[in-house]
C-alpha cells in the first residue's frame, strides 16, 4: 500500500495534460483538413451544408489555438517564452494566416483589406507571431461583420501590426484587462484571460536593448468596430 502510494504522489499531473494536449492538438489538426477536404466535395449551391461546414472548421480552429497556447504556457512554465528570432517578411506571414483560416472567410464573404508593403520584412519568432495574429483574425471574423483590415509599418523601431474589423468593438471588461501587468492576470476567467495573457506573453518575449513588445486594444479606428495592435521592437 505503501509504495503505490508513493508512485501515485510523484506522477506531474502537468506533464501528463501537457501529454495529452499534445496528443489531441495532432489529432484536432487532422480534423481540420478533413474538413476542409470535405468542404471541395460540398455542391456549390448547396448553401446550409456549406455555412455548416465552415462553422465547424471555424470552431476547430478556435479549439487548436486554445491547445496551442496552453501548450506553449506549460513549456514557458508560465514566467517566459522561450524564442527563435530570424528574419521574417510580414506580408507573407499574413497571407500563411489569411490561407489557413480561407474557409471561413469565403463562406462568410468577409473581405480583407491588407496595407502591408512587399519588402517589409522584421526579425521575430515567425511561430509565436502566427499565433498571436491568428487568434486575432478568428475573433475578428466571429465578431465582425464584413471587413477586416490589417495593416503593417515601421514605427520609431517597432514593428506595429494592427487588426482591424467593423464588429461592435471590445467590451469596456477586455479593454480593461488588457492594461493588466502579466503577473495580474487571472487565467481562470476563461478564454478571454487565456488569449490576451498569451499575447502579452509572446509581444514581451521579443526584446530589444531594453525595449520590450507590447500589445494595446482599443475601439474606433477606420472601420468602427475593435482594434488590436501588437508592437515588436
Amino acid at each position: 500500500m505503501d509504495d503505490n502510494t508513493h508512485a501515485t504522489s510523484t506522477i506531474d499531473f502537468s506533464t501528463v495534460l501537457a501529454a495529452a494536449v499534445h496528443d489531441m492538438k495532432n489529432s484536432l489538426f487532422l480534423l481540420i483538413q478533413s474538413i476542409e477536404n470535405l468542404s471541395q466535395t460540398l455542391d456549390p449551391e448547396n448553401e446550409q451544408a456549406r455555412n455548416q461546414v465552415a462553422s465547424v472548421h471555424y470552431e476547430a480552429t478556435r479549439l487548436n489555438t486554445n491547445l496551442v497556447q496552453i501548450l506553449s504556457l506549460y513549456r514557458a512554465e508560465l514566467e517566459r517564452l522561450p524564442i527563435t528570432v530570424d528574419e521574417c517578411f510580414i506580408k507573407d506571414l499574413i497571407e500563411d494566416i489569411i490561407g489557413s483560416n480561407a474557409l471561413y472567410m469565403d463562406q462568410k464573404g468577409i473581405r480583407l483589406d491588407i496595407e502591408i508593403d512587399d519588402d517589409l520584412s522584421w526579425y521575430l519568432d515567425s511561430e509565436l507571431v502566427f499565433i498571436l495574429v491568428n487568434d486575432v483574425i478568428i475573433n475578428a471574423m466571429r465578431y465582425g461583420t464584413s471587413i477586416i483590415k490589417i495593416s503593417a509599418e515601421s514605427v520609431d523601431g517597432y514593428l506595429a501590426l494592427s487588426i482591424e474589423d467593423d464588429g461592435p468593438g471590445y467590451p469596456d471588461s477586455m479593454l480593461n484587462k488588457s492594461h493588466d501587468e502579466l503577473a495580474d492576470f487571472e487565467l481562470s476567467q476563461g478564454r478571454t484571460g487565456l488569449g490576451l495573457f498569451f499575447a502579452k506573453l509572446i509581444a514581451s518575449a521579443h526584446s530589444q536593448h531594453e525595449r520590450y513588445g507590447s500589445i494595446e486594444l482599443s475601439n474606433g479606428g477606420e472601420l468602427g468596430g475593435s482594434v488590436f495592435q501588437v508592437k515588436i521592437p
